[in-house]
């Protein structure tokens, strides 16, 4: 049974709510464990779960968060550095399913982090098992 960390950037804690719930199903209905760390942002997302790592206590980890497209270009940064950093930590060897939604409003948002719509809360969550699944495939520690 693995343990996973599931780290939420809880700014829309309304949409976060939903992609937590389609986490949580996917990690308990494949059988394995989780906690969940919450943080201010997306941008400290990948920053927590290098913290984690550190400590060894978790076999996976999921990203959460969504970021609305506003009127400057701090949309792009954020965007783009949170799923820079995930993808950092997933070179450097941890499982990690990526669930940082990028969209355009709201209604958008609400599509994909409702389980019983899009379930990008689930999709991230059976990613990161999925890396998890390759790791011990190829023995990587």
């Amino acid at each position: 049974m693995a343990h996973v960390l599931i780290v939420e950037a809880r700014f829309y804690a309304h949409l976060n709510d939903l992609l937590l719930e389609g986490a949580r199903a996917a990690i308990e209905a494949a059988g394995h464990s989780h906690e969940t760390l919450t943080v201010p942002g997306a941008l400290e997302v990948p920053g927590a779960i290098a913290f984690a790592a550190e400590t060894g206590q978790y076999d996976a980890y999921v990203g959460l968060g969504i970021v609305i497209r506003g009127e400057t270009y701090h949309f792009e940064i954020v965007s783009n550095e949170s799923a820079r950093g995930l993808m950092a930590l997933t070179l450097d060897g941890l499982a990690v399913g990526n669930g940082i939604l990028t969209v355009e409003n709201e209604a958008q948002a609400l599509a994909r982090v409702r389980p019983t719509e899009k379930d990008k809360g689930g999709e991230a969550a059976k990613a990161a098992l999925a890396m998890l699944d390759l790791k011990e495939r190829f023995g990587v520690k």
